[in-house]
């Protein structure tokens, strides 16, 4: 089971951070496991095509595998059961902002995922259609009068998220770490369309 924990962990961190390249040794120290164990976890993606390796010096960095549609169903599928295996404070979380209906992608984040109910609010990325945002602002309106706390929203567009990601914004990538709630395969796509 730990063994496919890091798994699942060692391809959502691969997918997610879009200015940081790993091999064995920098993810090694993320998953709190030795070299040699993140080097067999990643060399089994590889050759599962999940992932695939591109050699720099003397080491092997690994990214996904996107032109692989089993990677990508595969990656579809621990999206969303990473939303299904937060902790419960965040699955409420999860359920509310699952009834927004004017966002294409939806994925909460920040400090809500860390320290659960302590939080002081809950940070929300929404990508939005432009001739959907006035509607989006509404529904999140209606649901910060219903909920004892507020929820902090970043609105973007697919161009504005797209072009964010692609200068690096730091807190846009700090963002899509977090779990996403909806649009898992617009997420793929997007970030897809980055790397």
């Amino acid at each position: 089971m730990k063994q496919t924990n890091n798994k699942m962990k060692a391809i959502l961190k691969i997918l997610k951070s879009l200015n940081e390249d790993y091999n064995a040794n920098n993810l090694s120290k993320i998953l709190g496991i030795t070299s040699m164990g993140a080097l067999k976890i990643l060399k089994n993606l590889e050759r599962e095509h999940i992932l695939k390796s591109n050699k720099m010096g003397n080491a092997f960095f690994y990214e996904v595998d996107f032109e692989n549609e089993y990677a990508l169903d595969y990656i579809e599928f621990l999206l969303k059961n990473e939303a299904e295996l937060s902790n419960p404070y965040v699955k409420r979380w999860i359920r509310e902002l699952k009834k927004i209906n004017k966002a294409d992608i939806i994925i909460i984040f920040g400090s809500v995922l860390k320290i659960g109910e302590e939080a002081k609010d809950i940070d929300v990325l929404f990508m939005v259609k432009k001739k959907n945002f006035n509607f989006l602002k509404l529904e999140i309106e209606k649901l910060n009068k219903i909920n004892e706390k507020k929820i902090h929203p970043i609105y973007q567009t697919f161009w504005d998220l797209k072009s964010n990601l692609i200068k690096n914004d730091r807190i846009i990538l700090n963002a899509i770490k977090g779990v996403v709630v909806k649009g898992e395969n617009k997420f793929i796509d997007l970030i897809k369309d980055i790397k």
